[in-house]
């Protein structure tokens, strides 16, 4: 699945061919998306000039002059930039066309992603509720302190918690927890100040590196450009579970929290 990093790499992609070009019509194929499509779409976009392309969570928010397209890319989708009137092939749902010749192209083989219009993208149901980015000051070691006072719950579930800190998906959150060397079975509530603000740390790290590397590439992804993320490269322990651990040999072990599969190094961990 897309996580934050993919998704910024894929709004810095996209972002300059799109704003201040105008739609010229919208096409979509299939509707059968997580939601579906509204009906009205190529009628309210078509026509509008593109305004600003902005990421809030790993939703991509297009806003036009009047009114928002609200994008997910799910667990396999990608926005890429195709000249316009490109023959389309499977699973390639929707085309923005743009005056200039480009268009928006939106690919999702399992059709978990999301395209829906706002006029107030910002209280929509999907995004009222989110808690701060992790690249900005609302976001920091003594937040993720005092939130998790009383929570029992194992620490890389709290940090994935949307209403915490939102974006910190399964990948980076293994990988910050490592570079902290925190356990990700501990109980959020037992990690003292100190450990979170470690943490915090690491967390905006590990993100911003991983943006400005394009992303982890693993399956799916490709960015707007058409290429592939190459944060991958850089991984010390998600996806190497029973391999050795790069900074002390020990093997890694790998464990299910909260439905996913987290992979720790049981000396470099506490």
């Amino acid at each position: 699945m897309p996580e934050l990093p993919e998704v910024e790499t894929t709004r810095r992609g996209i972002a300059p061919h799109l704003e201040g070009q105008r739609v010229s019509r919208v096409i979509v194929r299939d509707r059968r998306l997580r939601w579906p499509i509204p009906e009205d779409l190529d009628v309210r976009l078509s026509g509008q000039k593109i305004v600003l392309v902005e990421r809030r969570a790993k939703y991509l928010l297009i806003n036009a002059e009047v009114g928002t397209l609200i994008s997910h890319l799910g667990m396999s989708g990608n926005l890429r930039l195709v000249e316009a009137g490109l023959p389309a092939l499977k699973h390639e749902h929707v085309d923005i066309e743009l005056e200039s010749g480009l268009a928006l192209r939106y690919t999702d083989p399992r059709r978990f992603g999301a395209m829906l219009w706002s006029l107030e993208p910002l209280k929509h149901e999907l995004l009222l509720k989110l808690g701060p980015e992790p690249l900005t000051d609302l976001f920091d070691g003594e937040r993720l302190f005092q939130l998790s006072r009383k929570r029992a719950m194992a620490v890389k579930p709290f940090i994935m918690d949307n209403a915490v800190v939102v974006g910190v998906g399964n990948i980076y959150a293994t990988e910050a927890l490592f570079a902290a060397g925190i356990d990700p079975r501990r109980e959020a509530k037992s990690i003292s100040r100190a450990r979170y603000l470690k943490l915090a740390i690491e967390i905006k790290r590990i993100l911003s590196a991983a943006i400005e590397r394009g992303g982890t590439t693993l399956r799916d992804f490709i960015g707007g450009d058409g290429q592939p993320g190459y944060f991958q490269q850089e991984l010390f322990v998600y996806g190497r579970a029973y391999e050795a651990c790069k900074v002390c040999g020990t093997e890694l072990r790998e464990v299910k929290l909260g439905q996913r599969a987290s992979v720790y190094c049981p000396r470099c961990q506490k």
